[in-house]
């Protein structure tokens, strides 16, 4: 007695949707474990980029500190008093701050996510200055 071999039976709808749901549900989980190792990576960047800027601005503080204070000695030994040597120091201080001051007045013209809000209400951008 001969037997047929059948032919091999053909998936239907309903396998084919559960397989595609399985294989979506996959890449789903596969592109969230990617996020979340990204954003961990990305925020352990920011706190040694955060870190590194404190130290530069300390080593900068202690630098400007010391310039400051050589020039003090200087104007000492030029004949000028302690006082009014220490008094141009504080002036230069001052006036090194009120630039700074005048700078950041131009970084805060322009509020955060003005384009963004922008974008949402529909609105133009505004014609920049060349």
């Amino acid at each position: 007695m001969e037997t047929r071999a059948l032919p091999p039976r053909q998936a239907g709808l309903g396998e084919l949707l559960s397989h595609l749901l399985g294989e979506a549900k996959h890449l789903v989980v596969d592109y969230a474990e990617l996020t979340v190792l990204d954003a961990r990576r990305a925020a352990l960047k920011l706190a040694w980029l955060l870190g590194s800027v404190l130290v530069v601005a300390v080593l900068v503080v202690t630098a400007w500190m010391g310039g400051v204070a050589a020039l003090i000695v200087w104007a000492f030994q030029e004949g000028v008093s302690w006082g009014l040597a220490v008094g141009l120091a504080a002036l230069l201080n001052i006036v090194a701050a009120g630039a700074l001051a005048w700078w950041m007045r131009h970084l805060l013209q322009e509020l955060p996510f003005t384009a963004l809000l922008r974008q949402l209400k529909g609105e133009d951008p505004p014609h920049e200055k060349a």
